[in-house]
């Protein structure tokens, strides 16, 4: 059965297999396949010279995600010119809802309704750890609903800061947005101090080219 299901994805060039030896690897085919997975995304032409000023003027990668089971899917990546050292955060890579920025700005913004299975699935998910995740994830919840944003400094990846938020799509699709990096070069006090309000106004101005207002 696998054989069969490897050929037929051989001839369709979804995989290719070496010319001296058995191994596959992943075909071409994929490229076109990832490109129409992506353009299904309408938010991504609105947000992205958006995310693109983001980037530049916070000196920090910025990252648009959709949400998969428990991960934020990183759809579109970007990072500043001028900056040497960036987040190796790419297209394809996850995020943890209950550990990022990202993620937990994507479970704030949503609908009670929605969130509470949510929080419950993460929370199966965590066993034994949940004691200890709850808290800050709750505390981050707090943040977004006071401050429009939620913050990991260290929760996701012990070597990077990140400040998120959440946008609309114009058909009610939702998505998450992490803007950070190295945490040596982003300390605590200049995330919430400068790139907080870069953040804000970049969520603001999607919203409103979305024609999601404050969503």
């Amino acid at each position: 059965t696998v054989s069969r299901l490897s050929a037929t994805l051989v001839a369709e060039g979804f995989l290719r297999q070496s010319a001296d030896s058995d191994r596959l690897s992943l075909g071409p085919a994929l490229l076109d396949l990832s490109g129409q997975y992506l353009r299904h995304f309408d938010l991504r032409a609105v947000a992205r010279p958006h995310l693109a000023a983001l980037a530049e003027a916070a000196g920090a990668s910025v990252h648009l995600g959709v949400r998969d089971d428990l991960d934020v899917l990183v759809i579109d990546s970007l990072r500043p010119q001028s900056a040497l050292i960036t987040s190796r955060i790419e297209v394809g890579s996850r995020m943890s809802i209950a550990t990022s920025a990202a993620g937990r700005a994507y479970l704030g913004a949503l609908p009670e309704a929605q969130r509470a299975p949510l929080i419950d699935a993460i929370r199966l998910a965590s066993g034994e750890n949940w004691p200890a995740l709850q808290p800050r994830l709750m505390a981050g919840l707090d943040d977004y609903a006071r401050q429009g944003f939620c913050a990991s400094f260290g929760e996701w990846h012990p070597h990077i800061h990140a400040l998120g938020f959440s946008v609309a799509g114009p058909r009610g699709e939702r998505y998450a947005v992490s803007c950070g990096g190295p945490a040596y070069m982003l300390p605590k006090e200049i995330m919430l101090g400068r790139i907080a309000p870069l953040v804000l106004e970049a969520a603001a101005k999607i919203a409103a080219e979305a024609g999601t207002g404050g969503e």
